[in-house]
């Protein structure tokens, strides 16, 4: 029998639902592996050893019935730190909530454990998941499990290192414009972006409200669509949740009509990204998918748009860190001198930098012919997906215009970081469901294609997926942690 942590989530609890293996056997293999690469790639900001093996040793002592009816029993996992939790520190990988804990769980964390899941540990991110690269964290770099000296992608960079290493066979991440997709293509793993309100935010500690989602990230389109059913669903905390809407009718064929917007293959994209995707794309064409050319003209839209809707609403999010209620509190003569002086020494630059872009765009005089014109570009860029689905069943793009970079290659350019959002923005600020796949290596480093489905379509976009991830075959491993 192989080593444990070599298993995806399927098989982990297939052997511990059959009795083959114990869940605390499960959890020392994998703490083990914690315990042996994380030190060089440093994905998680805590690790719950102890809470990891009491609940393991709870699963083992239950009946093998029991064990049938948690899907998630016996299943490491790993949760994003913007996620809060009751057992473990919470802090958005930002100095001012160093040490937070918070009174309840998120309803995604108790959904995983009323599944069986057990929670290894809480995983880094970009400060308040504000980043493309995770290097933004107060606390730590999170490295590629491909190649230590390049970025994970971000914002949910440690969760996507923990899967791609091995580390845990699942974890949760969340996207606001990319943060999901984006690391798990630099990573060579899947990751899948709900539609807007198809799994609950609260407990998600808020950057753009009407852009963020949970959603999950795995070795394989079926763990990951294991993960969704288990966090997806009407939660009512949240206010933005959906009620539990039937899905739209499946795809009554096994042949789909899959749009290539032409907007998304234009100057930017690195050439060994172009030639991945183009042979994916091929190998659709030989599952007997038609593949026909759309467009969706106002995709060039769609950064402007973005980084005006997300940091203005970040800027009324963030207004809550005062030092007064709970987190950091800094040292001043008076209230407003407490203000300043702990968002100035709690928030890092990138933070700082788009607190002011959304304050500015929401300033008087500004909010009409900034925040009010984006928002209405934003409408026309749901309209451009509603026209295209009308005549195609999904939209093939790839994740990310390039590659994972080296650590500092873009300290200095980070307009040039933004813009690796290009090709994922438009899924959040349409509410639609995306998922990044991995299509195979180029220069030894992973190539991510994008799927894009209708609204609500979420469990259809996992058969799309798995159709060309049958074909394909499993990613190899990467070479540095291997």
């Amino acid at each position: 029998m192989n080593n444990p942590w070599e298993w995806d989530g399927h098989e982990m609890h297939q052997h511990f639902t059959d009795g083959q293996i114990s869940a605390e056997a499960i959890v020392q293999s994998h703490l083990r592996r914690i315990d042996e690469i994380d030190p060089d790639v440093r994905a998680f900001l805590a690790v719950d050893a102890e809470g990891a093996l009491q609940r393991a040793r709870v699963q083992d002592a239950w009946p093998l019935a029991d064990r049938r009816e948690h899907p998630l029993a016996g299943i490491p996992v790993a949760v994003k730190d913007n996620m809060v939790t009751q057992s473990m520190p919470t802090t958005a990988g930002s100095k001012i909530l160093a040490g937070f804990r918070s009174p309840y769980n998120a309803t995604v964390v108790d959904k995983l454990l009323n599944a069986g899941a057990i929670i290894m540990g809480k995983t880094n991110l970009d400060e308040f998941a504000m980043g493309s690269s995770t290097e933004h964290s107060a606390f730590q770099h999170t490295k590629n499990p491909w190649d230590l000296e390049r970025v994970p992608g971000g914002s949910s960079g440690g969760s996507a290192a923990a899967v791609a290493a091995r580390m845990v066979p699942m974890a949760l991440g969340s996207d606001t414009g990319g943060s999901i997709r984006q690391p798990a293509a630099y990573c060579g793993i899947v990751g899948m972006k709900p539609t807007y309100g198809r799994v609950s935010r609260y407990g998600l500690i808020a950057f753009a409200s009407s852009l963020d989602q949970i959603g999950p990230m795995t070795r394989s389109v079926r763990d990951a669509r294991l993960l969704y059913r288990i966090i997806a669903g009407h939660d009512p905390h949240d206010s933005t949740s959906l009620n539990d809407i039937a899905e739209p009718p499946a795809v009554a064929r096994d042949r789909f009509r899959i749009g290539i917007p032409r907007e998304y293959f234009g100057e930017g994209m690195a050439p060994e990204v172009r030639d991945a995707v183009q042979r994916a794309m091929a190998g659709l064409k030989e599952l007997g998918h038609e593949l026909i050319d759309i467009s969706l003209p106002h995709t060039e839209y769609a950064i402007s748009t973005y980084y005006l809707i997300a940091p203005a609403e970040a800027s009324s999010n963030l207004s809550r860190y005062d030092g007064i209620r709970y987190g950091m509190r800094s040292q001043a003569r008076d209230l407003m001198g407490l203000y300043e002086t702990t968002r100035d020494e709690g928030f890092g630059d990138e933070v700082k930098r788009r607190v002011l872009l959304g304050t500015h765009a929401l300033s008087a005089g500004y909010y009409d012919a900034y925040y009010l014109t984006a928002q209405r570009v934003r409408t026309l860029i749901r309209q451009d997906f509603d026209q295209a689905f009308k005549q195609v069943d999904y939209i093939v793009t790839p994740t990310t215009p390039d590659q994972p970079f080296r650590f500092g290659e873009r300290d200095d350019d980070p307009i040039k970081m933004y813009l690796g959002d290009i090709y994922t923005a438009t899924a959040n600020l349409a509410g639609i469901p995306g998922l990044s796949m991995p299509v195979g290596l180029a220069n030894g480093l992973p190539v991510g294609l994008q799927w894009l489905a209708p609204p609500l379509a979420d469990l259809a976009l996992f058969d799309a997926a798995e159709s060309l991830e049958n074909q394909l075959g499993t990613m190899p491993w990467p070479v540095e942690v291997k």
